[in-house]
């Protein structure tokens, strides 16, 4: 038998939007803002660490990072996020969301300092500090995935939850575009102050040792952001959900929540009591029979999903660079000097993510507690896939001069409904549909298994996208299925997310507990006071 909601979290369902929602999303977007920056703006400097670690002024083409180096600097990030998404998602369901919150940001702030700081004077000692400290930066972002999801999620109401979660994730576009506008103010600054040769022209003048602070610039900033959030982030209260039904003080819960809501919320000791009492019969484990019963198809559906959307979103943020010389949108390398190379590639970028990416993450936040999500996850895959087979299939025809901004848009296209559909959907659901004492670890497990894809992503796509004839690939490189194949590749992935998409259960205005079952086996509610049952607001 279905048990009565408890007094508390019925309020917070019920509660009208109000100012500490909008406080809520800052301070937990400001973290996933601070994620994306550091984990997409490596794409924006690879470029140049090649050109002044591996430049062999004898050849007709300035160096580039060879192969394992390259694979290196661009998935270690990730690995240390896969690693963290584990370890912080557990860890925030036995330590409590809070005080897990603060740990993962310090040590964001700390290693994207020290990722500028790398040291050494030869190439393989900057690259070895700058993968060692790299990866535990992504250890720090991977913790914030779960945890800024959990949090906002058990702070919603249910009317607009999607809404305000999806907020929170869609910082991550805002963070991608600044990694962009930063990248490209340093580098035109540079520009300013040194005018340099092309490599053809002059190779060893194309070439500054001063550009070595530029990449340096570019990942210290991504320390600004983090700093400035510390101090609200440490002054949010506990989430109630996890106070209530994790640590089991409904008391406290309600206290909390009365100072947020500002609703006087009164507690039945009796109910309390009782709630606490028959709330054992519903204390399954995460690897227990009536886990797999009730949530084993959901878990499947939400890791498979994301891991399937992380090989092709990652793919095509981590290496547009590479696209866009392929298709002529950037110049050949030796044509440029070191800073242009930065700012051409910037601009690119930063382009995407204001005509495309951006938008896509806002048009979910706008539509998703209306269309469900559900509905915006299987429409983003379906997109996804036509686009690539759009640009892959007659990949030669988007070649020629004449036809490369089409190219563009329909590549953009592909990160617009990448960001409205499952980029955006499949960080939602997690933190909605398992129940609030593995609510953290459900969704570090679901968040791990995309990082799984992104490294997939990121590897594979390295070597994939090399062209299939030997004396056009980089200098390192085998022979790859060329990009063409490799985007026809990616759209066939996006098709098969499409299909994992019917095991995830549709989320939209429904309760926390509802959907995770917390409510099951006669749990009893405590009764609250005056109006709060509507949702309006009685001064404390």
């Amino acid at each position: 038998m279905a048990g009565e909601q408890l007094g508390v979290l019925t309020a917070l369902d019920l509660a009208k939007t109000q100012w500490y929602h909008f406080t809520a999303i800052v301070i937990a977007g400001m973290g996933f803002f601070t994620d994306a920056y550091d984990l997409f703006c490596i794409s924006l400097i690879t470029k140049l660490l090649g050109r002044l670690y591996y430049t062999d002024l004898t050849k007709p083409k300035p160096g580039t990072l060879p192969p394992s180096v390259s694979a290196s600097v661009t998935g270690v990030a990730l690995c240390g996020t896969l690693a963290g998404q584990l370890f912080f998602g557990w860890l925030g369901d036995k330590m409590g969301r809070k005080k897990v919150y603060g740990i993962t940001l310090i040590l964001m702030v700390v290693c994207s300092i020290a990722s500028g700081l790398s040291f050494g004077s030869s190439a393989k000692a900057v690259i070895a500090t700058l993968c060692f400290f790299r990866f535990w930066l992504g250890f720090g972002i991977g913790g914030d995935y779960p945890l800024s999801a959990t949090i906002m999620s058990e702070y919603a109401n249910k009317k607009t939850r999607g809404a305000f979660i999806a907020a929170v994730f869609a910082m991550q576009g805002f963070g991608i575009l600044a990694g962009g506008i930063v990248s490209l103010i340093v580098s035109a600054a540079f520009d300013h102050k040194y005018k340099l040769p092309t490599y053809e022209e002059d190779p060893a003048g194309s070439i500054v040792p001063e550009l070595d602070y530029v990449w340096r610039i570019v990942l210290m900033f991504g320390a600004l952001p983090a700093v400035l959030t510390y101090y609200w982030r440490m002054k949010m209260p506990e989430t109630a959900r996890y106070t209530a039904l994790v640590a089991r003080n409904v008391k406290q819960a309600t206290t909390d929540m009365s100072k947020v809501l500002q609703v006087e919320l009164e507690v039945d000791e009796e109910k309390v009591n009782r709630h606490a009492a028959e709330n054992e019969s519903n204390k399954f484990g995460l690897f227990s029979k009536e886990f797999l019963k009730r949530h084993g198809l959901h878990l499947l559906g939400t890791t498979s999903t994301w891991f399937l959307l992380d090989i092709a979103f990652y793919s095509q943020n981590l290496f547009q660079k590479d696209i866009f010389s392929a298709i002529g949108w950037i110049p050949p390398a030796k044509e440029m000097n070191a800073i242009h190379e930065v700012y051409k590639i910037s601009r690119a970028q930063t382009l995407i993510a204001l005509c495309s990416t951006v938008p896509g993450y806002w048009f979910t936040v706008a539509l998703i507690d209306y269309m469900g999500r559900f509905a915006i996850q299987l429409m983003g895959f379906f997109f996804m896939t036509v686009f690539m087979l759009a640009l892959g299939i007659p990949y030669h025809h988007w070649t020629l001069e004449s036809h490369r901004i089409g190219f563009v848009v329909m590549y953009s296209l592909t990160f617009f409904f990448a960001n409205f559909g499952p980029n955006a959907t499949t960080f939602v659901v997690p933190a909605e549909i398992f129940p609030a004492r593995l609510r953290s670890t459900c969704h570090g497990i679901s968040a791990a298994a995309g990082k799984a894809g992104a490294i997939v992503g990121a590897f594979g796509f390295l070597y994939a996208a090399q062209s299939r004839d030997p004396t056009k690939t980089d200098e390192g490189y085998p022979p790859g299925i060329g990009i063409r194949y490799s985007l026809i590749m990616l759209a066939v992935i996006n098709f098969v997310g499409m299909l994992f998409t019917f095991l995830v259960p549709e989320s939209k205005g429904k309760s926390l507990e509802e959907l995770s079952g917390e409510n099951d086996d006669g749990e009893e509610g405590v009764v609250r006071t005056g109006q709060a049952a509507t949702g309006r607001t009685v001064p404390v």
